[in-house]
């Protein structure tokens, strides 16, 4: 099929914005030739992509559809557009990385000091989404790399792994409030009291509800959060029992302890990923030889 890529672009800005005035804005074309432009890519696919109304414009199933295919093409024409201005130097340029708030706070944080200070001229670009969610920011070719835990059940043969560090799981909490420390506890012990963990989209979810099926046993949290920061604060007032990475427990509470489980936990990763069929950019490559 013949169709003009200028109506799949102006299609992908009206539709990222939901709005016919805003992408005129961004294209610099008269709202009059927005609309045009997208009832003649209509016409061509034979559908409607586009439910519009007074108050708002909604994508149509074959929107939606449509967008899927069209969002990573328009990032990877971004992408090969950065790496030519780049012109084979770090003077400038970009580099995009997806991951979780517990990632860059407690592991990022100095590697992207040393790559700012090394490269300042390079702009850096951080999404924070769940480990789960950076996987679709990767495929989708909004990020040129992601720093994810592992496993991770999103990821796929099509991306690059490098695992960079392992790390343990474990539950805290306060002895003022739960008398477990100084004796080994098991996994069904520990389910009769108050579990405090990360939400069900997340790969840590995942895993400590797998490791408690493993043990016949049906896991039910008390509470479901998306930080292991709130977790953490919520373990210090008593709430409950929290999981977290090894490496996120606080040094500086003295009435926090670490439950001593009698079942060993397999131990996790922390592992950068980039799609290993997509060019890397020169910034992303200096980025992950840190590692």
């Amino acid at each position: 099929m013949d169709i003009n890529y200028e109506l799949y672009k102006v299609f992908y800005f009206v539709a990222i914005s939901l709005s016919f005035s805003e992408a005129s804005k961004q294209l610099y074309i008269s709202q009059s030739a927005v609309s045009q432009s997208i009832k003649v890519l209509e016409k061509k696919l034979n559908q409607s992509l586009f439910i519009r109304s007074t108050k708002r414009v909604q994508l149509t199933q074959e929107g939606e559809i449509l967008l899927r295919h069209i969002e990573p093409a328009m990032n990877l024409i971004k992408r090969g557009e950065a790496q030519i201005l780049e012109a084979n130097t770090l003077g400038g340029g970009q580099l995009r990385i997806g991951a979780s708030d517990t990632i860059c706070r407690y592991f990022l944080v100095p590697y992207l000091n040393r790559f700012h200070k090394e490269y300042p001229n390079v702009h850096i670009k951080v999404t924070n989404q769940t480990s789960i969610k950076c996987v679709d920011l990767l495929e989708s070719g909004q990020v040129d790399l992601i720093v994810t835990n592992f496993p991770n059940s999103q990821l796929n043969n099509t991306n690059q792994i490098k695992v960079i560090k392992d790390f343990g799981d474990v539950f805290i909490a306060n002895k003022k409030y739960f008398n477990l420390d100084n004796k080994k506890v098991t996994l069904h012990e520990l389910q009769k009291h108050p579990i405090l963990m990360l939400d069900r989209n997340s790969t840590t979810s995942e895993f400590v509800h797998h490791i408690f099926q493993q043990h016949q046993l049906d896991l039910v949290p008390e509470i479901e959060l998306s930080s292991n920061d709130l977790l953490i604060d919520l373990a210090i007032i008593g709430l409950g029992i929290a999981f977290i990475p090894d490496y996120c427990v606080p040094v500086d509470s003295s009435d926090l302890y670490i439950v001593d489980l009698e079942e060993v936990l397999p131990k996790r990763q922390i592992v950068v990923v980039h799609n290993q069929h997509l060019p890397v950019s020169q910034a992303a490559e200096k980025f992950i030889g840190y590692f």
